[in-house]
């Protein structure tokens, strides 16, 4: 499989997970041509996508969304609850409504040869999840947007070979910066975001000799740095109870505004 991360952060979210047979987006929180422009240069048309998987219905996860569905006809799989919002989201234009294919957390779907579980994260929508994807014995997952973390997201998250975790924000600059009271208790929550130090702690419980590459992701513009998040979340495996060090693992973060490098699994 190659996993790329076309944009990730809080302003627009959509990673690309494929095989030699199958194409899929995780996300569509940019615009339709920045996902076919990021699509391109990696040698996929929009045309050979089996389906776009969306985690939840906030702006930065489905701005591109409507452009796509129109222009592609693409499957477009989510919870009930999110696929219910996004059909109530005038900002996407009008589409073809039964490309919209609700899923169940926890219950495995197909797509092309990739296989898909979708498992439940606490975040402020409708019925949002992450997604682990498998096929010809190799896992990824993309877990973002959750407030927090328990047995039941590491235990989503084992044996993995590549996943892209959620680093959104520092809780020093969150607490000391300009945003209001109320949106940093939001971020700070249970149904938030996770912060560089909480990754660097759930990468402590899922990291294992075949993990071929961590990505970064969903860092806030305002709240965060990418050095900030690198080097926070080094220092919590290094320091973690584990037997692994930061430099046992191929680590990066996944920009804004520029595609990441290309991950084979």
């Amino acid at each position: 499989m190659r996993f790329v991360s076309i944009a990730s952060g809080s302003s627009g979210n959509c990673i690309y997970v494929g095989s030699d047979e199958s194409h899929l987006l995780i996300d569509a929180g940019i615009s339709g041509k920045r996902i076919e422009q990021g699509l391109n240069e990696i040698g996929i048309k929009g045309t050979e996508l089996n389906g776009i998987l969306i985690t939840h219905e906030h702006s930065d996860h489905i701005k591109g969304l409507g452009v796509l569905a129109r222009k592609f006809g693409i499957p477009i799989y989510g919870t009930a609850g999110t696929l219910e919002e996004i059909e109530k989201n005038t900002s996407l234009g009008s589409f073809d409504k039964e490309l919209l294919t609700p899923i169940l957390p926890d219950v495995e779907f197909t797509a092309g040869d990739m296989v898909i579980q979708p498992f439940r994260v606490d975040h402020d929508a409708a019925d949002p999840v992450a997604y682990r994807v498998k096929s010809k014995g190799k896992s990824i997952a993309v877990a973002t947007d959750m407030g927090h973390f328990d047995q039941y997201i590491i235990n989503h998250l084992q044996n993995l070979d590549a996943v892209l975790l959620e680093s959104n924000h520092d809780v020093r600059m969150l607490e000391t910066g300009p945003y209001p009271y109320y949106l940093k208790r939001r971020i700070l929550g249970d149904h938030g975001h996770l912060s560089n130090e909480n990754a660097g702690r759930l990468l402590c419980q899922i990291l294992h000799d075949g993990l071929k590459h961590i990505f970064l992701g969903h860092l806030s513009k305002e709240n965060n740095y990418e050095e900030l998040a690198y080097e926070t979340v080094r220092l919590e495996i290094t320091e973690g109870d584990t037997p692994y060090k930061a430099e046992d693992f191929s680590i990066s973060v996944a920009g804004r505004e520029r595609m990441s490098q290309i991950v084979t699994v």
